[in-house]
């Protein structure tokens, strides 16, 4: 390594895992799937390199039996038509016909076996494709603004500055050893497209007037994140030019892989440092590291608009227009990512873009070409006009293949949304995330309703049942409202009477709302006590 890992100086105080990293850096499990496993078989891994093959952008499918997961990198979500086909081929070949899009904008396969993974490496790198660090202890998947470059709302086009850091940080030995999982959002888009405050580190559009001049630059926070403990990540006081925002990177990163802590393995991420440092003192050791950075700027973030793109709307290019499209819970198959990309070939600039509600959109299309564009087939179901309910419907993996997930999800997910969408005429579009377990990759916490899977006892045994959460939203900048986490109800409501229980709830909500206001400025006007009243009453009749 070329730098000098300090904490190892106390061993007792590293978590098993820490240990197995000293003894073979995470990349090196590359090599040898390639040169070992993937001749010799799933039998003969080792389960400290089974550990390892997250590095690699694999983890093991449920049920473990010789499947995998892989996890592709689409840094901000802009891939090309030739991409999208690789992908499309490798989901042929290996996964099944299966293909989802997460919530940080990557693709991921199932049903990969490991002698199949070298193949699909050289497939993914013929076309400047990675699944290296997609997972692991090491910097992520870079989110950002799907619409990079063609967007009305931004500041400067990311597209080079992702690359750039992207570039900087995959496969650098320097910082493939984190504490845990780094995660990164740079987006200069005034909406927070990009979901700063649940971010390790997020960039967000700024100016600041600097030797009589307007500096167009970012605003950086750190310290977000989700799962069991989230925490909002915390503004420092400090203004980024867009030609330093690698080294400051670099600064927090090296901060995270110094100081973040290796006891204990649910107790790693930065957010667990930046809340016991402060934003104060994280700010004077990143000087310390990078130098004198400006004081914050003007914030030029207006608003969060939950990275939605549905609809037809105009580019910054006059003449040309984005399709938002509606993938189900970021599901879809070989043929429709096949023809998504010959529609972005036929019809537009050759690129797709997914976002981080796990949907596409079709970018550079012609004003003349739109009604050809939206009369094929695929969009059908890819809808640019879906119903309210399963257009704002996220879901995680669940337990159909995550090993941590104790609930199915996605097809749960659609069925609730459908049974809103039949039985709701709501004239908003209301935010519904499902996860699996506390992990929280469906973003539970920033819905206004959040679903998080549990079990509940029956005279038939374990059945599946989901706890409620309700109100979260992130925030618009400085002088709107902050950021709030969805509150949790109490009462946990069976699988199978989700989408009625949902429809007496959301029913109140029509009912007691004033005019014009939203779901989350109507939690906060009546409060969670009166929504838990409901709640509560709702749950008693359906146990009478």
């Amino acid at each position: 390594m070329a730098y000098d890992p300090i904490w190892t100086a106390n061993p007792d105080k590293l978590s098993k895992f820490e240990l197995v990293k000293l003894e073979k850096d995470g990349l090196d499990v590359i090599r040898t799937i390639i040169e070992e496993y993937a001749i010799n078989g799933y039998d003969s891994i080792t389960a400290e390199d089974m550990d390892r093959f997250k590095w690699a952008g694999v983890y093991q499918q449920k049920p473990r039996d010789g499947h995998f997961m892989m996890r592709v990198r689409i840094n901000t979500g802009i891939m090309t038509a030739a991409q999208a086909r690789a992908l499309a081929e490798i989901a042929r070949l290996y996964g099944r016909e299966l293909i989802d899009i997460t919530t940080r904008q990557a693709i991921q396969f199932h049903w990969l076996t490991v002698e199949n993974l070298p193949d699909i490496f050289k497939r993914l790198e013929a076309v400047s494709l990675y699944s290296y660090e997609a997972c692991g202890d090491c910097p992520r998947t870079i989110v950002g603004n799907p619409l990079a470059g063609i967007d009305k709302n931004e500041l400067m086009d990311t597209t080079e500055i992702v690359e750039e850091i992207n570039s900087f940080f995959v496969l650098n030995r320097d910082f493939s050893n984190l504490p845990r999982k780094f995660k990164m959002s740079i987006s200069a888009n005034i909406y927070n497209n990009a979901q700063a405050e649940i971010n390790d580190l997020a960039y967000t559009p700024a100016v600041k007037i600097i030797d009589g001049n307007e500096v167009a630059g970012f605003h950086l926070m750190v310290g977000g994140g989700l799962s069991a403990k989230p925490h909002l990540a915390q503004k420092l006081d400090v203004f980024v030019r867009p030609e330093e925002t690698l080294k400051v990177a670099i600064g927090v990163i090296t901060l995270f892989r110094d100081h973040g802590y290796r006891e204990k393995r649910h107790h790693a991420r930065l957010k667990f440092l930046v809340a016991d440092w402060g934003a104060e003192k994280f700010k004077e050791e990143l000087i310390q590291l990078v130098g004198e950075l400006p004081t914050r700027g003007e914030d030029k973030t207006i608003g969060w608009q939950a990275a939605y793109f549905d609809g037809i709307h105009p580019q910054r290019q006059e003449g040309l227009n984005y399709v938002g499209l509606n993938v189900p819970v970021g599901r879809l198959n070989t043929e429709e990512l096949l023809q998504l990309a010959e529609l972005a070939e036929v019809y537009g600039d050759g690129r797709l873009r997914t976002t981080m509600s796990q949907n596409i959109i079709l970018s550079g299309i012609a004003d003349d070409k739109l009604t050809a564009l939206l009369q094929a087939p695929v969009l059908q179901r890819l809808s640019p006009t879906p119903k309210n309910f399963i257009s704002r419907t996220v879901s995680c993996t669940g337990n159909e293949f995550c090993s941590l997930a104790i609930v199915e999800t996605k097809k749960r997910a659609v069925s609730v949304a459908e049974y809103l969408d039949e039985h709701v005429e709501l004239d908003e579009k209301l935010r519904i995330h499902f996860i699996g377990c506390p992990n929280a990759c469906g973003q539970k916490q920033v819905a206004d309703i959040g679903l998080q899977g549990s079990l509940i006892k029956t005279p038939d045994g374990m059945i599946d049942a989901f706890d409620i959460a309700v109100g979260g939203t992130l925030g618009g900048g400085d002088l709107r409202p902050p950021a709030q986490f969805a509150r949790p109800l109490k009462g946990r409501v069976q699988g199978d009477r989700v989408a009625p229980v949902l429809v007496q709830l959301i029913s109140f909500y029509k009912e007691q709302r004033t005019a014009g206001e939203n779901f989350q400025e109507f939690t906060e006007r009546v409060g969670i006590p009166a929504i838990q009243e409901q709640l509560t009453a709702i749950l008693a009749a359906e146990a009478s």
